[in-house]
């Protein structure tokens, strides 16, 4: 939405890195998260790899300007040095739980003079930069999605801003930032919601001007009003849609001898759907939607309509929860909607990935796919389905069989001659092209006086390996006849 809303109205859209949190911010996670905007075609106009007039765009290396921030609030009044330990201020939490009562820190190590803060170091204490919130009033502001907020300034803690070490927290560094960044709209998630009292207290207690806000509703939990997690896997895979968009992807990322866990290979992280194979303005559009809408009946929006037809206005306040079945719907439409040519383009790295052609591929091997993608038709829903035809492009000899279709469809009395003599017809036939190969099958049934179940399954198995799948005139074409002929003779052997 921020990416929507700064090219909407011919803005700047900057990413900057919170990394404030030495603990929870590792290099190796922040890659990826990069790499999706990315792939997702969210570009970012300053920020990491792209520079800009305000960088560095990482807080961790704006420490010296947030320390000097935190030396303004003070010497305003509008913080004060806190020499209470953590076990003090639990006790005071417990007193008030016990009490009944809501807690707020009574300031008692609170050292507003020098003199105070001798006395306080003396006994070995160290100092957190804490706010002085206001006891009373009101912090009120309009937000472009809540409308109208209001939060008691008497409700607010003194949060700490600057740890004993000297470290800034988030709130300090991301209020600084906004304003030393000339950022004008600060548009996030409604978990943020109740930062902004403390936010925009210290923004006007450094004098800045203070920024409009919108905050977004989270995405749910498939079927619950709960915020979506990448850490409850175990959960959402009893869900019965959730657990086919993993199992879907998970026999793609297989195929390609991917390391699958639950840490990065979730259909909750956007890496999910680059790896199986999704068009990213599927997963665009899908992720509009859930927060925003046009009206009560467009849903597909190219990149271009989404920027048009984008307000925050028109955002809803409401949580919706995340339905891996729409999400795929949306990326079918994406993918029939493209050319032939364009589809074999996103497919060729799957099946150069799995080994089942050459990388990069040969004309007669890119012919062949085209192949299985105009057979396959809307079969294939994601660039990585195109894994579920390995049989086109292995090794006659390498085409495993399923066993279960192999006994139900081969091992039955009378299969095994009337395949044997289908053969014969096919090896006759000619031209060797989808209509005639139909024309063959139907004349060969009603020659044997047979129905046309009774030898149509056995050649799909014997041919292919597997019960299922397109036509099967055409993938007996895309094949060719020695292979075809091949692959019979393969099956009669086990059945001798």
């Amino acid at each position: 939405f921020n990416w929507l809303f700064a090219r909407r109205h011919g803005g700047q859209f900057l990413l900057r890195i919170d990394d404030t949190d030495a603990e929870r911010n590792l290099s190796e996670t922040l890659q990826p998260i990069l790499d999706g905007f990315r792939w997702l075609g969210l570009d970012w106009d300053e920020g990491p790899d792209v520079g800009g007039p305000y960088a560095p765009y990482y807080q961790s290396q704006r420490a010296d300007r947030h320390g000097s921030a935190a030396e303004q609030l003070l010497a305003t009044g509008a913080a004060y040095r806190d020499y209470a330990t953590p076990q003090e201020i639990q006790a005071e939490r417990d007193t008030a739980q016990q009490e009944k009562r809501r807690f707020l820190y009574s300031r008692r190590w609170m050292a507003e003079t020098a003199a105070q803060a001798a006395t306080f170091e003396s006994e070995g204490r160290r100092a957190a930069v804490r706010l002085k919130m206001p006891r009373e009033g009101m912090c009120a502001f309009h937000d472009l999605v809540r409308g109208d907020v209001e939060f008691e300034w008497a409700l607010e803690q003194d949060h700490v801003v600057q740890r004993a070490d000297g470290s800034c927290l988030y709130h300090l560094a991301s209020a600084v930032d906004d304003h030393d960044f000339a950022i004008t709209h600060v548009i996030r998630a409604v978990e943020h919601l109740s930062n902004t009292p403390r936010q925009m207290f210290i923004a006007t207690a450094l004098g800045y001007e203070v920024p409009t806000f919108a905050h977004l509703p989270y995405v749910a939990e498939p079927g619950s009003a709960e915020k979506l997690s990448k850490r409850k896997l175990s959960k959402y895979l009893k869900h019965h849609d959730f657990k086919k968009a993993y199992d879907h992807g998970a026999a793609i990322a297989e195929a390609l001898a991917l390391p699958v866990t639950p840490e990065t290979f979730s259909p909750v992280v956007v890496d999910f759907y680059r790896v199986v194979g999704y068009e990213p303005d599927a997963l665009v559009n899908y992720l509009l939607l859930l927060g925003w809408s046009l009206d009560d009946r467009t849903e597909t929006f190219t990149r271009e309509q989404m920027i048009e037809h984008f307000s925050l206005e028109r955002v809803n306040r409401s949580p919706a929860s995340f339905d891996p079945q729409k999400l795929l719907a949306f990326q079918e439409r994406r993918m029939q909607a493209l050319s032939v040519e364009t589809r074999v383009e996103r497919v060729l790295p799957f099946v150069e990935g799995a080994g089942l052609i050459d990388s990069p591929a040969t004309d007669s091997q890119r012919a062949r796919v085209a192949d299985v993608v105009r057979a396959a038709e809307e079969r294939i829903k994601v660039a990585g389905d195109i894994l579920d035809y390995p049989e086109f492009f292995q090794a006659d000899a390498d085409v495993a069989y399923d066993e279960k279709a192999f006994a139900k469809r081969l091992r039955k009395a009378g299969v095994e001659p009337l395949l044997r003599r289908y053969r014969e017809r096919l090896a006759d036939l000619e031209p060797f092209d989808a209509q005639t190969v139909d024309r063959a099958m139907h004349d060969f049934v009603d020659t044997e006086g047979i129905g046309i179940g009774q030898i149509i399954h056995a050649v799909r198995v014997a041919v292919t390996g597997k019960a299922v799948g397109f036509g099967l005139f055409e993938g007996l074409v895309i094949l060719g006849r020695d292979a075809c002929l091949a692959r019979i003779d393969r099956a009669l052997e086990q059945l001798v």
